[in-house]
């Protein structure tokens, strides 16, 4: 089993103006069906010809982290709770656990790698269809 970068994550002050900031230096736009919108906390951009993606995420600190970027992974197969057991087998280092913070079924799991770097584990696929 396997992940892969469902996106890269950039913690922000001002998620709508610093993804529309993006969009103009890179020439990428808002996921087809989700725009993105004044007052959004949360904004994804995509590149229209290769699929890469940015998150740009608000946080309440009034000064940002020294690590403002971080990977957002999912498992290629299997769950997320696996994946997270795999990793940590790995040598990854639990940061934080945000299973369910949207409700039954969501949420991720923070980790970080053996120098500190921080990475997020998504639900697969399948997980967020619900399939």
């Amino acid at each position: 089993m396997t992940s892969y970068i469902s996106h890269t994550t950039i913690d922000c002050h001002d998620a709508y103006t610093l993804s529309e900031w993006w969009k103009g230096v890179l020439g990428w736009s808002d996921l087809e069906g989700d725009p993105n919108l004044p007052g959004h906390e949360e904004c994804m951009i995509r590149d229209p010809e290769t699929g890469a993606q940015l998150l740009f995420i608000e946080v309440p600190d009034a000064e940002l982290p020294a690590k403002r970027i971080h990977f957002d992974i999912a498992p290629r197969e299997g769950t997320r709770d696996a994946e997270v057991e795999r990793l940590l087998a790995h040598g990854a280092t639990f940061v934080a656990d945000h299973r369910g913070i949207h409700g039954e079924g969501t949420g991720w799991v923070t980790l970080a790698d053996p120098e500190g770097n921080q990475m997020c584990v998504l639900r697969n696929a399948a997980e967020r269809t619900g399939s």
